[in-house]
């Protein structure tokens, strides 16, 4: 197999078999992010991705889900998105979805039909890291889009038919500032209809903006109940049925739940952690972190 650099996928798609589409990330400007600092973008050639899939055809003929790791291999064009995908229905005749991360940025220069035409190929399952729906920590992050370029974007997947999954990020807004970023986060995100929210808390990594900025003093993280409280508020305002998950290594306390029916049990075994937890054993917790794989 072919992998080169940074490998990484989602703990949801444990149970996919996984292939190289492209390696770095298009972007590199997040501020929390330093994942594909050393790595420039680049496709992996045809002639290698089809090597690979006679390999997983050797091993795994009848795989069912197949994940493209890349930081966003949905930032190649159509006719990209499109060979590759034919490709994989050429060596796994029983594949039914490909699944890979992306960007609102890389959903924006793609039409609705050309959406529809990749969903009919098996294009499935995009984990999209938006962090947050609110532009004021959008902005502070440097993701490249705003509130509303999410929403119409994912409008555009709804009307294609593609299944999509939202990253939430606890303490991206900075100290005082989660209440605000949750409320209008959830505002943005019940406009949209993710098949499920996975939930992150930050994590400052020396090689990052963000953490220079708070040695700077330009940037106060937030405290580790603020973040609870910062979900709590989250899980308070969401209207949509999905489900959230913030069992990551970056959470305190692991959990999840289905909205709108766990609703009220989360928020009150969050408030059973905010009640019988002290904030140093929470923050010695952050401190160990080394890493979030």
């Amino acid at each position: 197999m072919h992998f080169t650099g940074r490998t990484w996928r989602p703990p949801y798609e444990a149970h996919s078999v996984i292939i190289q589409a492209t390696s770095g990330c298009t972007y590199k400007k997040c501020k929390f992010c330093s994942l594909y600092n050393d790595e420039c973008f680049c496709m992996s050639p045809i002639e290698e991705f089809e090597e690979d899939l006679a390999e997983i055809k050797t091993y795994q003929p009848y795989a069912r889900r197949i994940f493209w790791t890349g930081a966003n291999p949905f930032a190649m064009n159509y006719e990209n998105l499109k060979l590759r995908a034919l490709t994989v229905r050429d060596y796994l005749i029983k594949c039914q979805s490909m699944a890979m991360f992306a960007s609102i940025r890389d959903i924006q220069n793609k039409e609705v039909w050309q959406l529809k035409k990749l969903r009919a190929m098996g294009i499935n399952g995009l984990s999209i890291g938006t962090e947050s729906g609110d532009n004021t920590t959008l902005e502070l992050a440097n993701k490249g889009y705003t509130a509303e370029d999410i929403v119409e974007q994912c409008k555009k997947l709804d009307e294609a038919g593609i299944e999509y999954y939202f990253v939430y990020m606890t303490g991206l807004a900075g100290k005082g500032e989660g209440i605000r970023n949750a409320v209008n986060s959830a505002d943005i995100f019940n406009q949209c209809n993710p098949y499920f929210i996975s939930v992150d808390s930050l994590t400052l990594f020396p090689d990052t903006e963000l953490y220079a900025m708070a040695r700077r003093g330009e940037f106060i993280p937030a405290g580790e109940k603020e973040r609870i409280e910062e979900l709590q508020t989250l899980i308070g305002r969401l209207q949509i049925r999905t489900h959230l998950f913030a069992n990551s290594l970056s959470n305190f306390y692991p959990s999840s739940a289905y909205l709108p029916y766990d609703r009220e049990k989360h928020i009150s075994e969050l408030q059973h952690i905010l009640d019988t937890v002290d904030e140093q054993e929470m923050l010695e917790y952050r401190a160990g972190l080394k890493s979030l794989g």
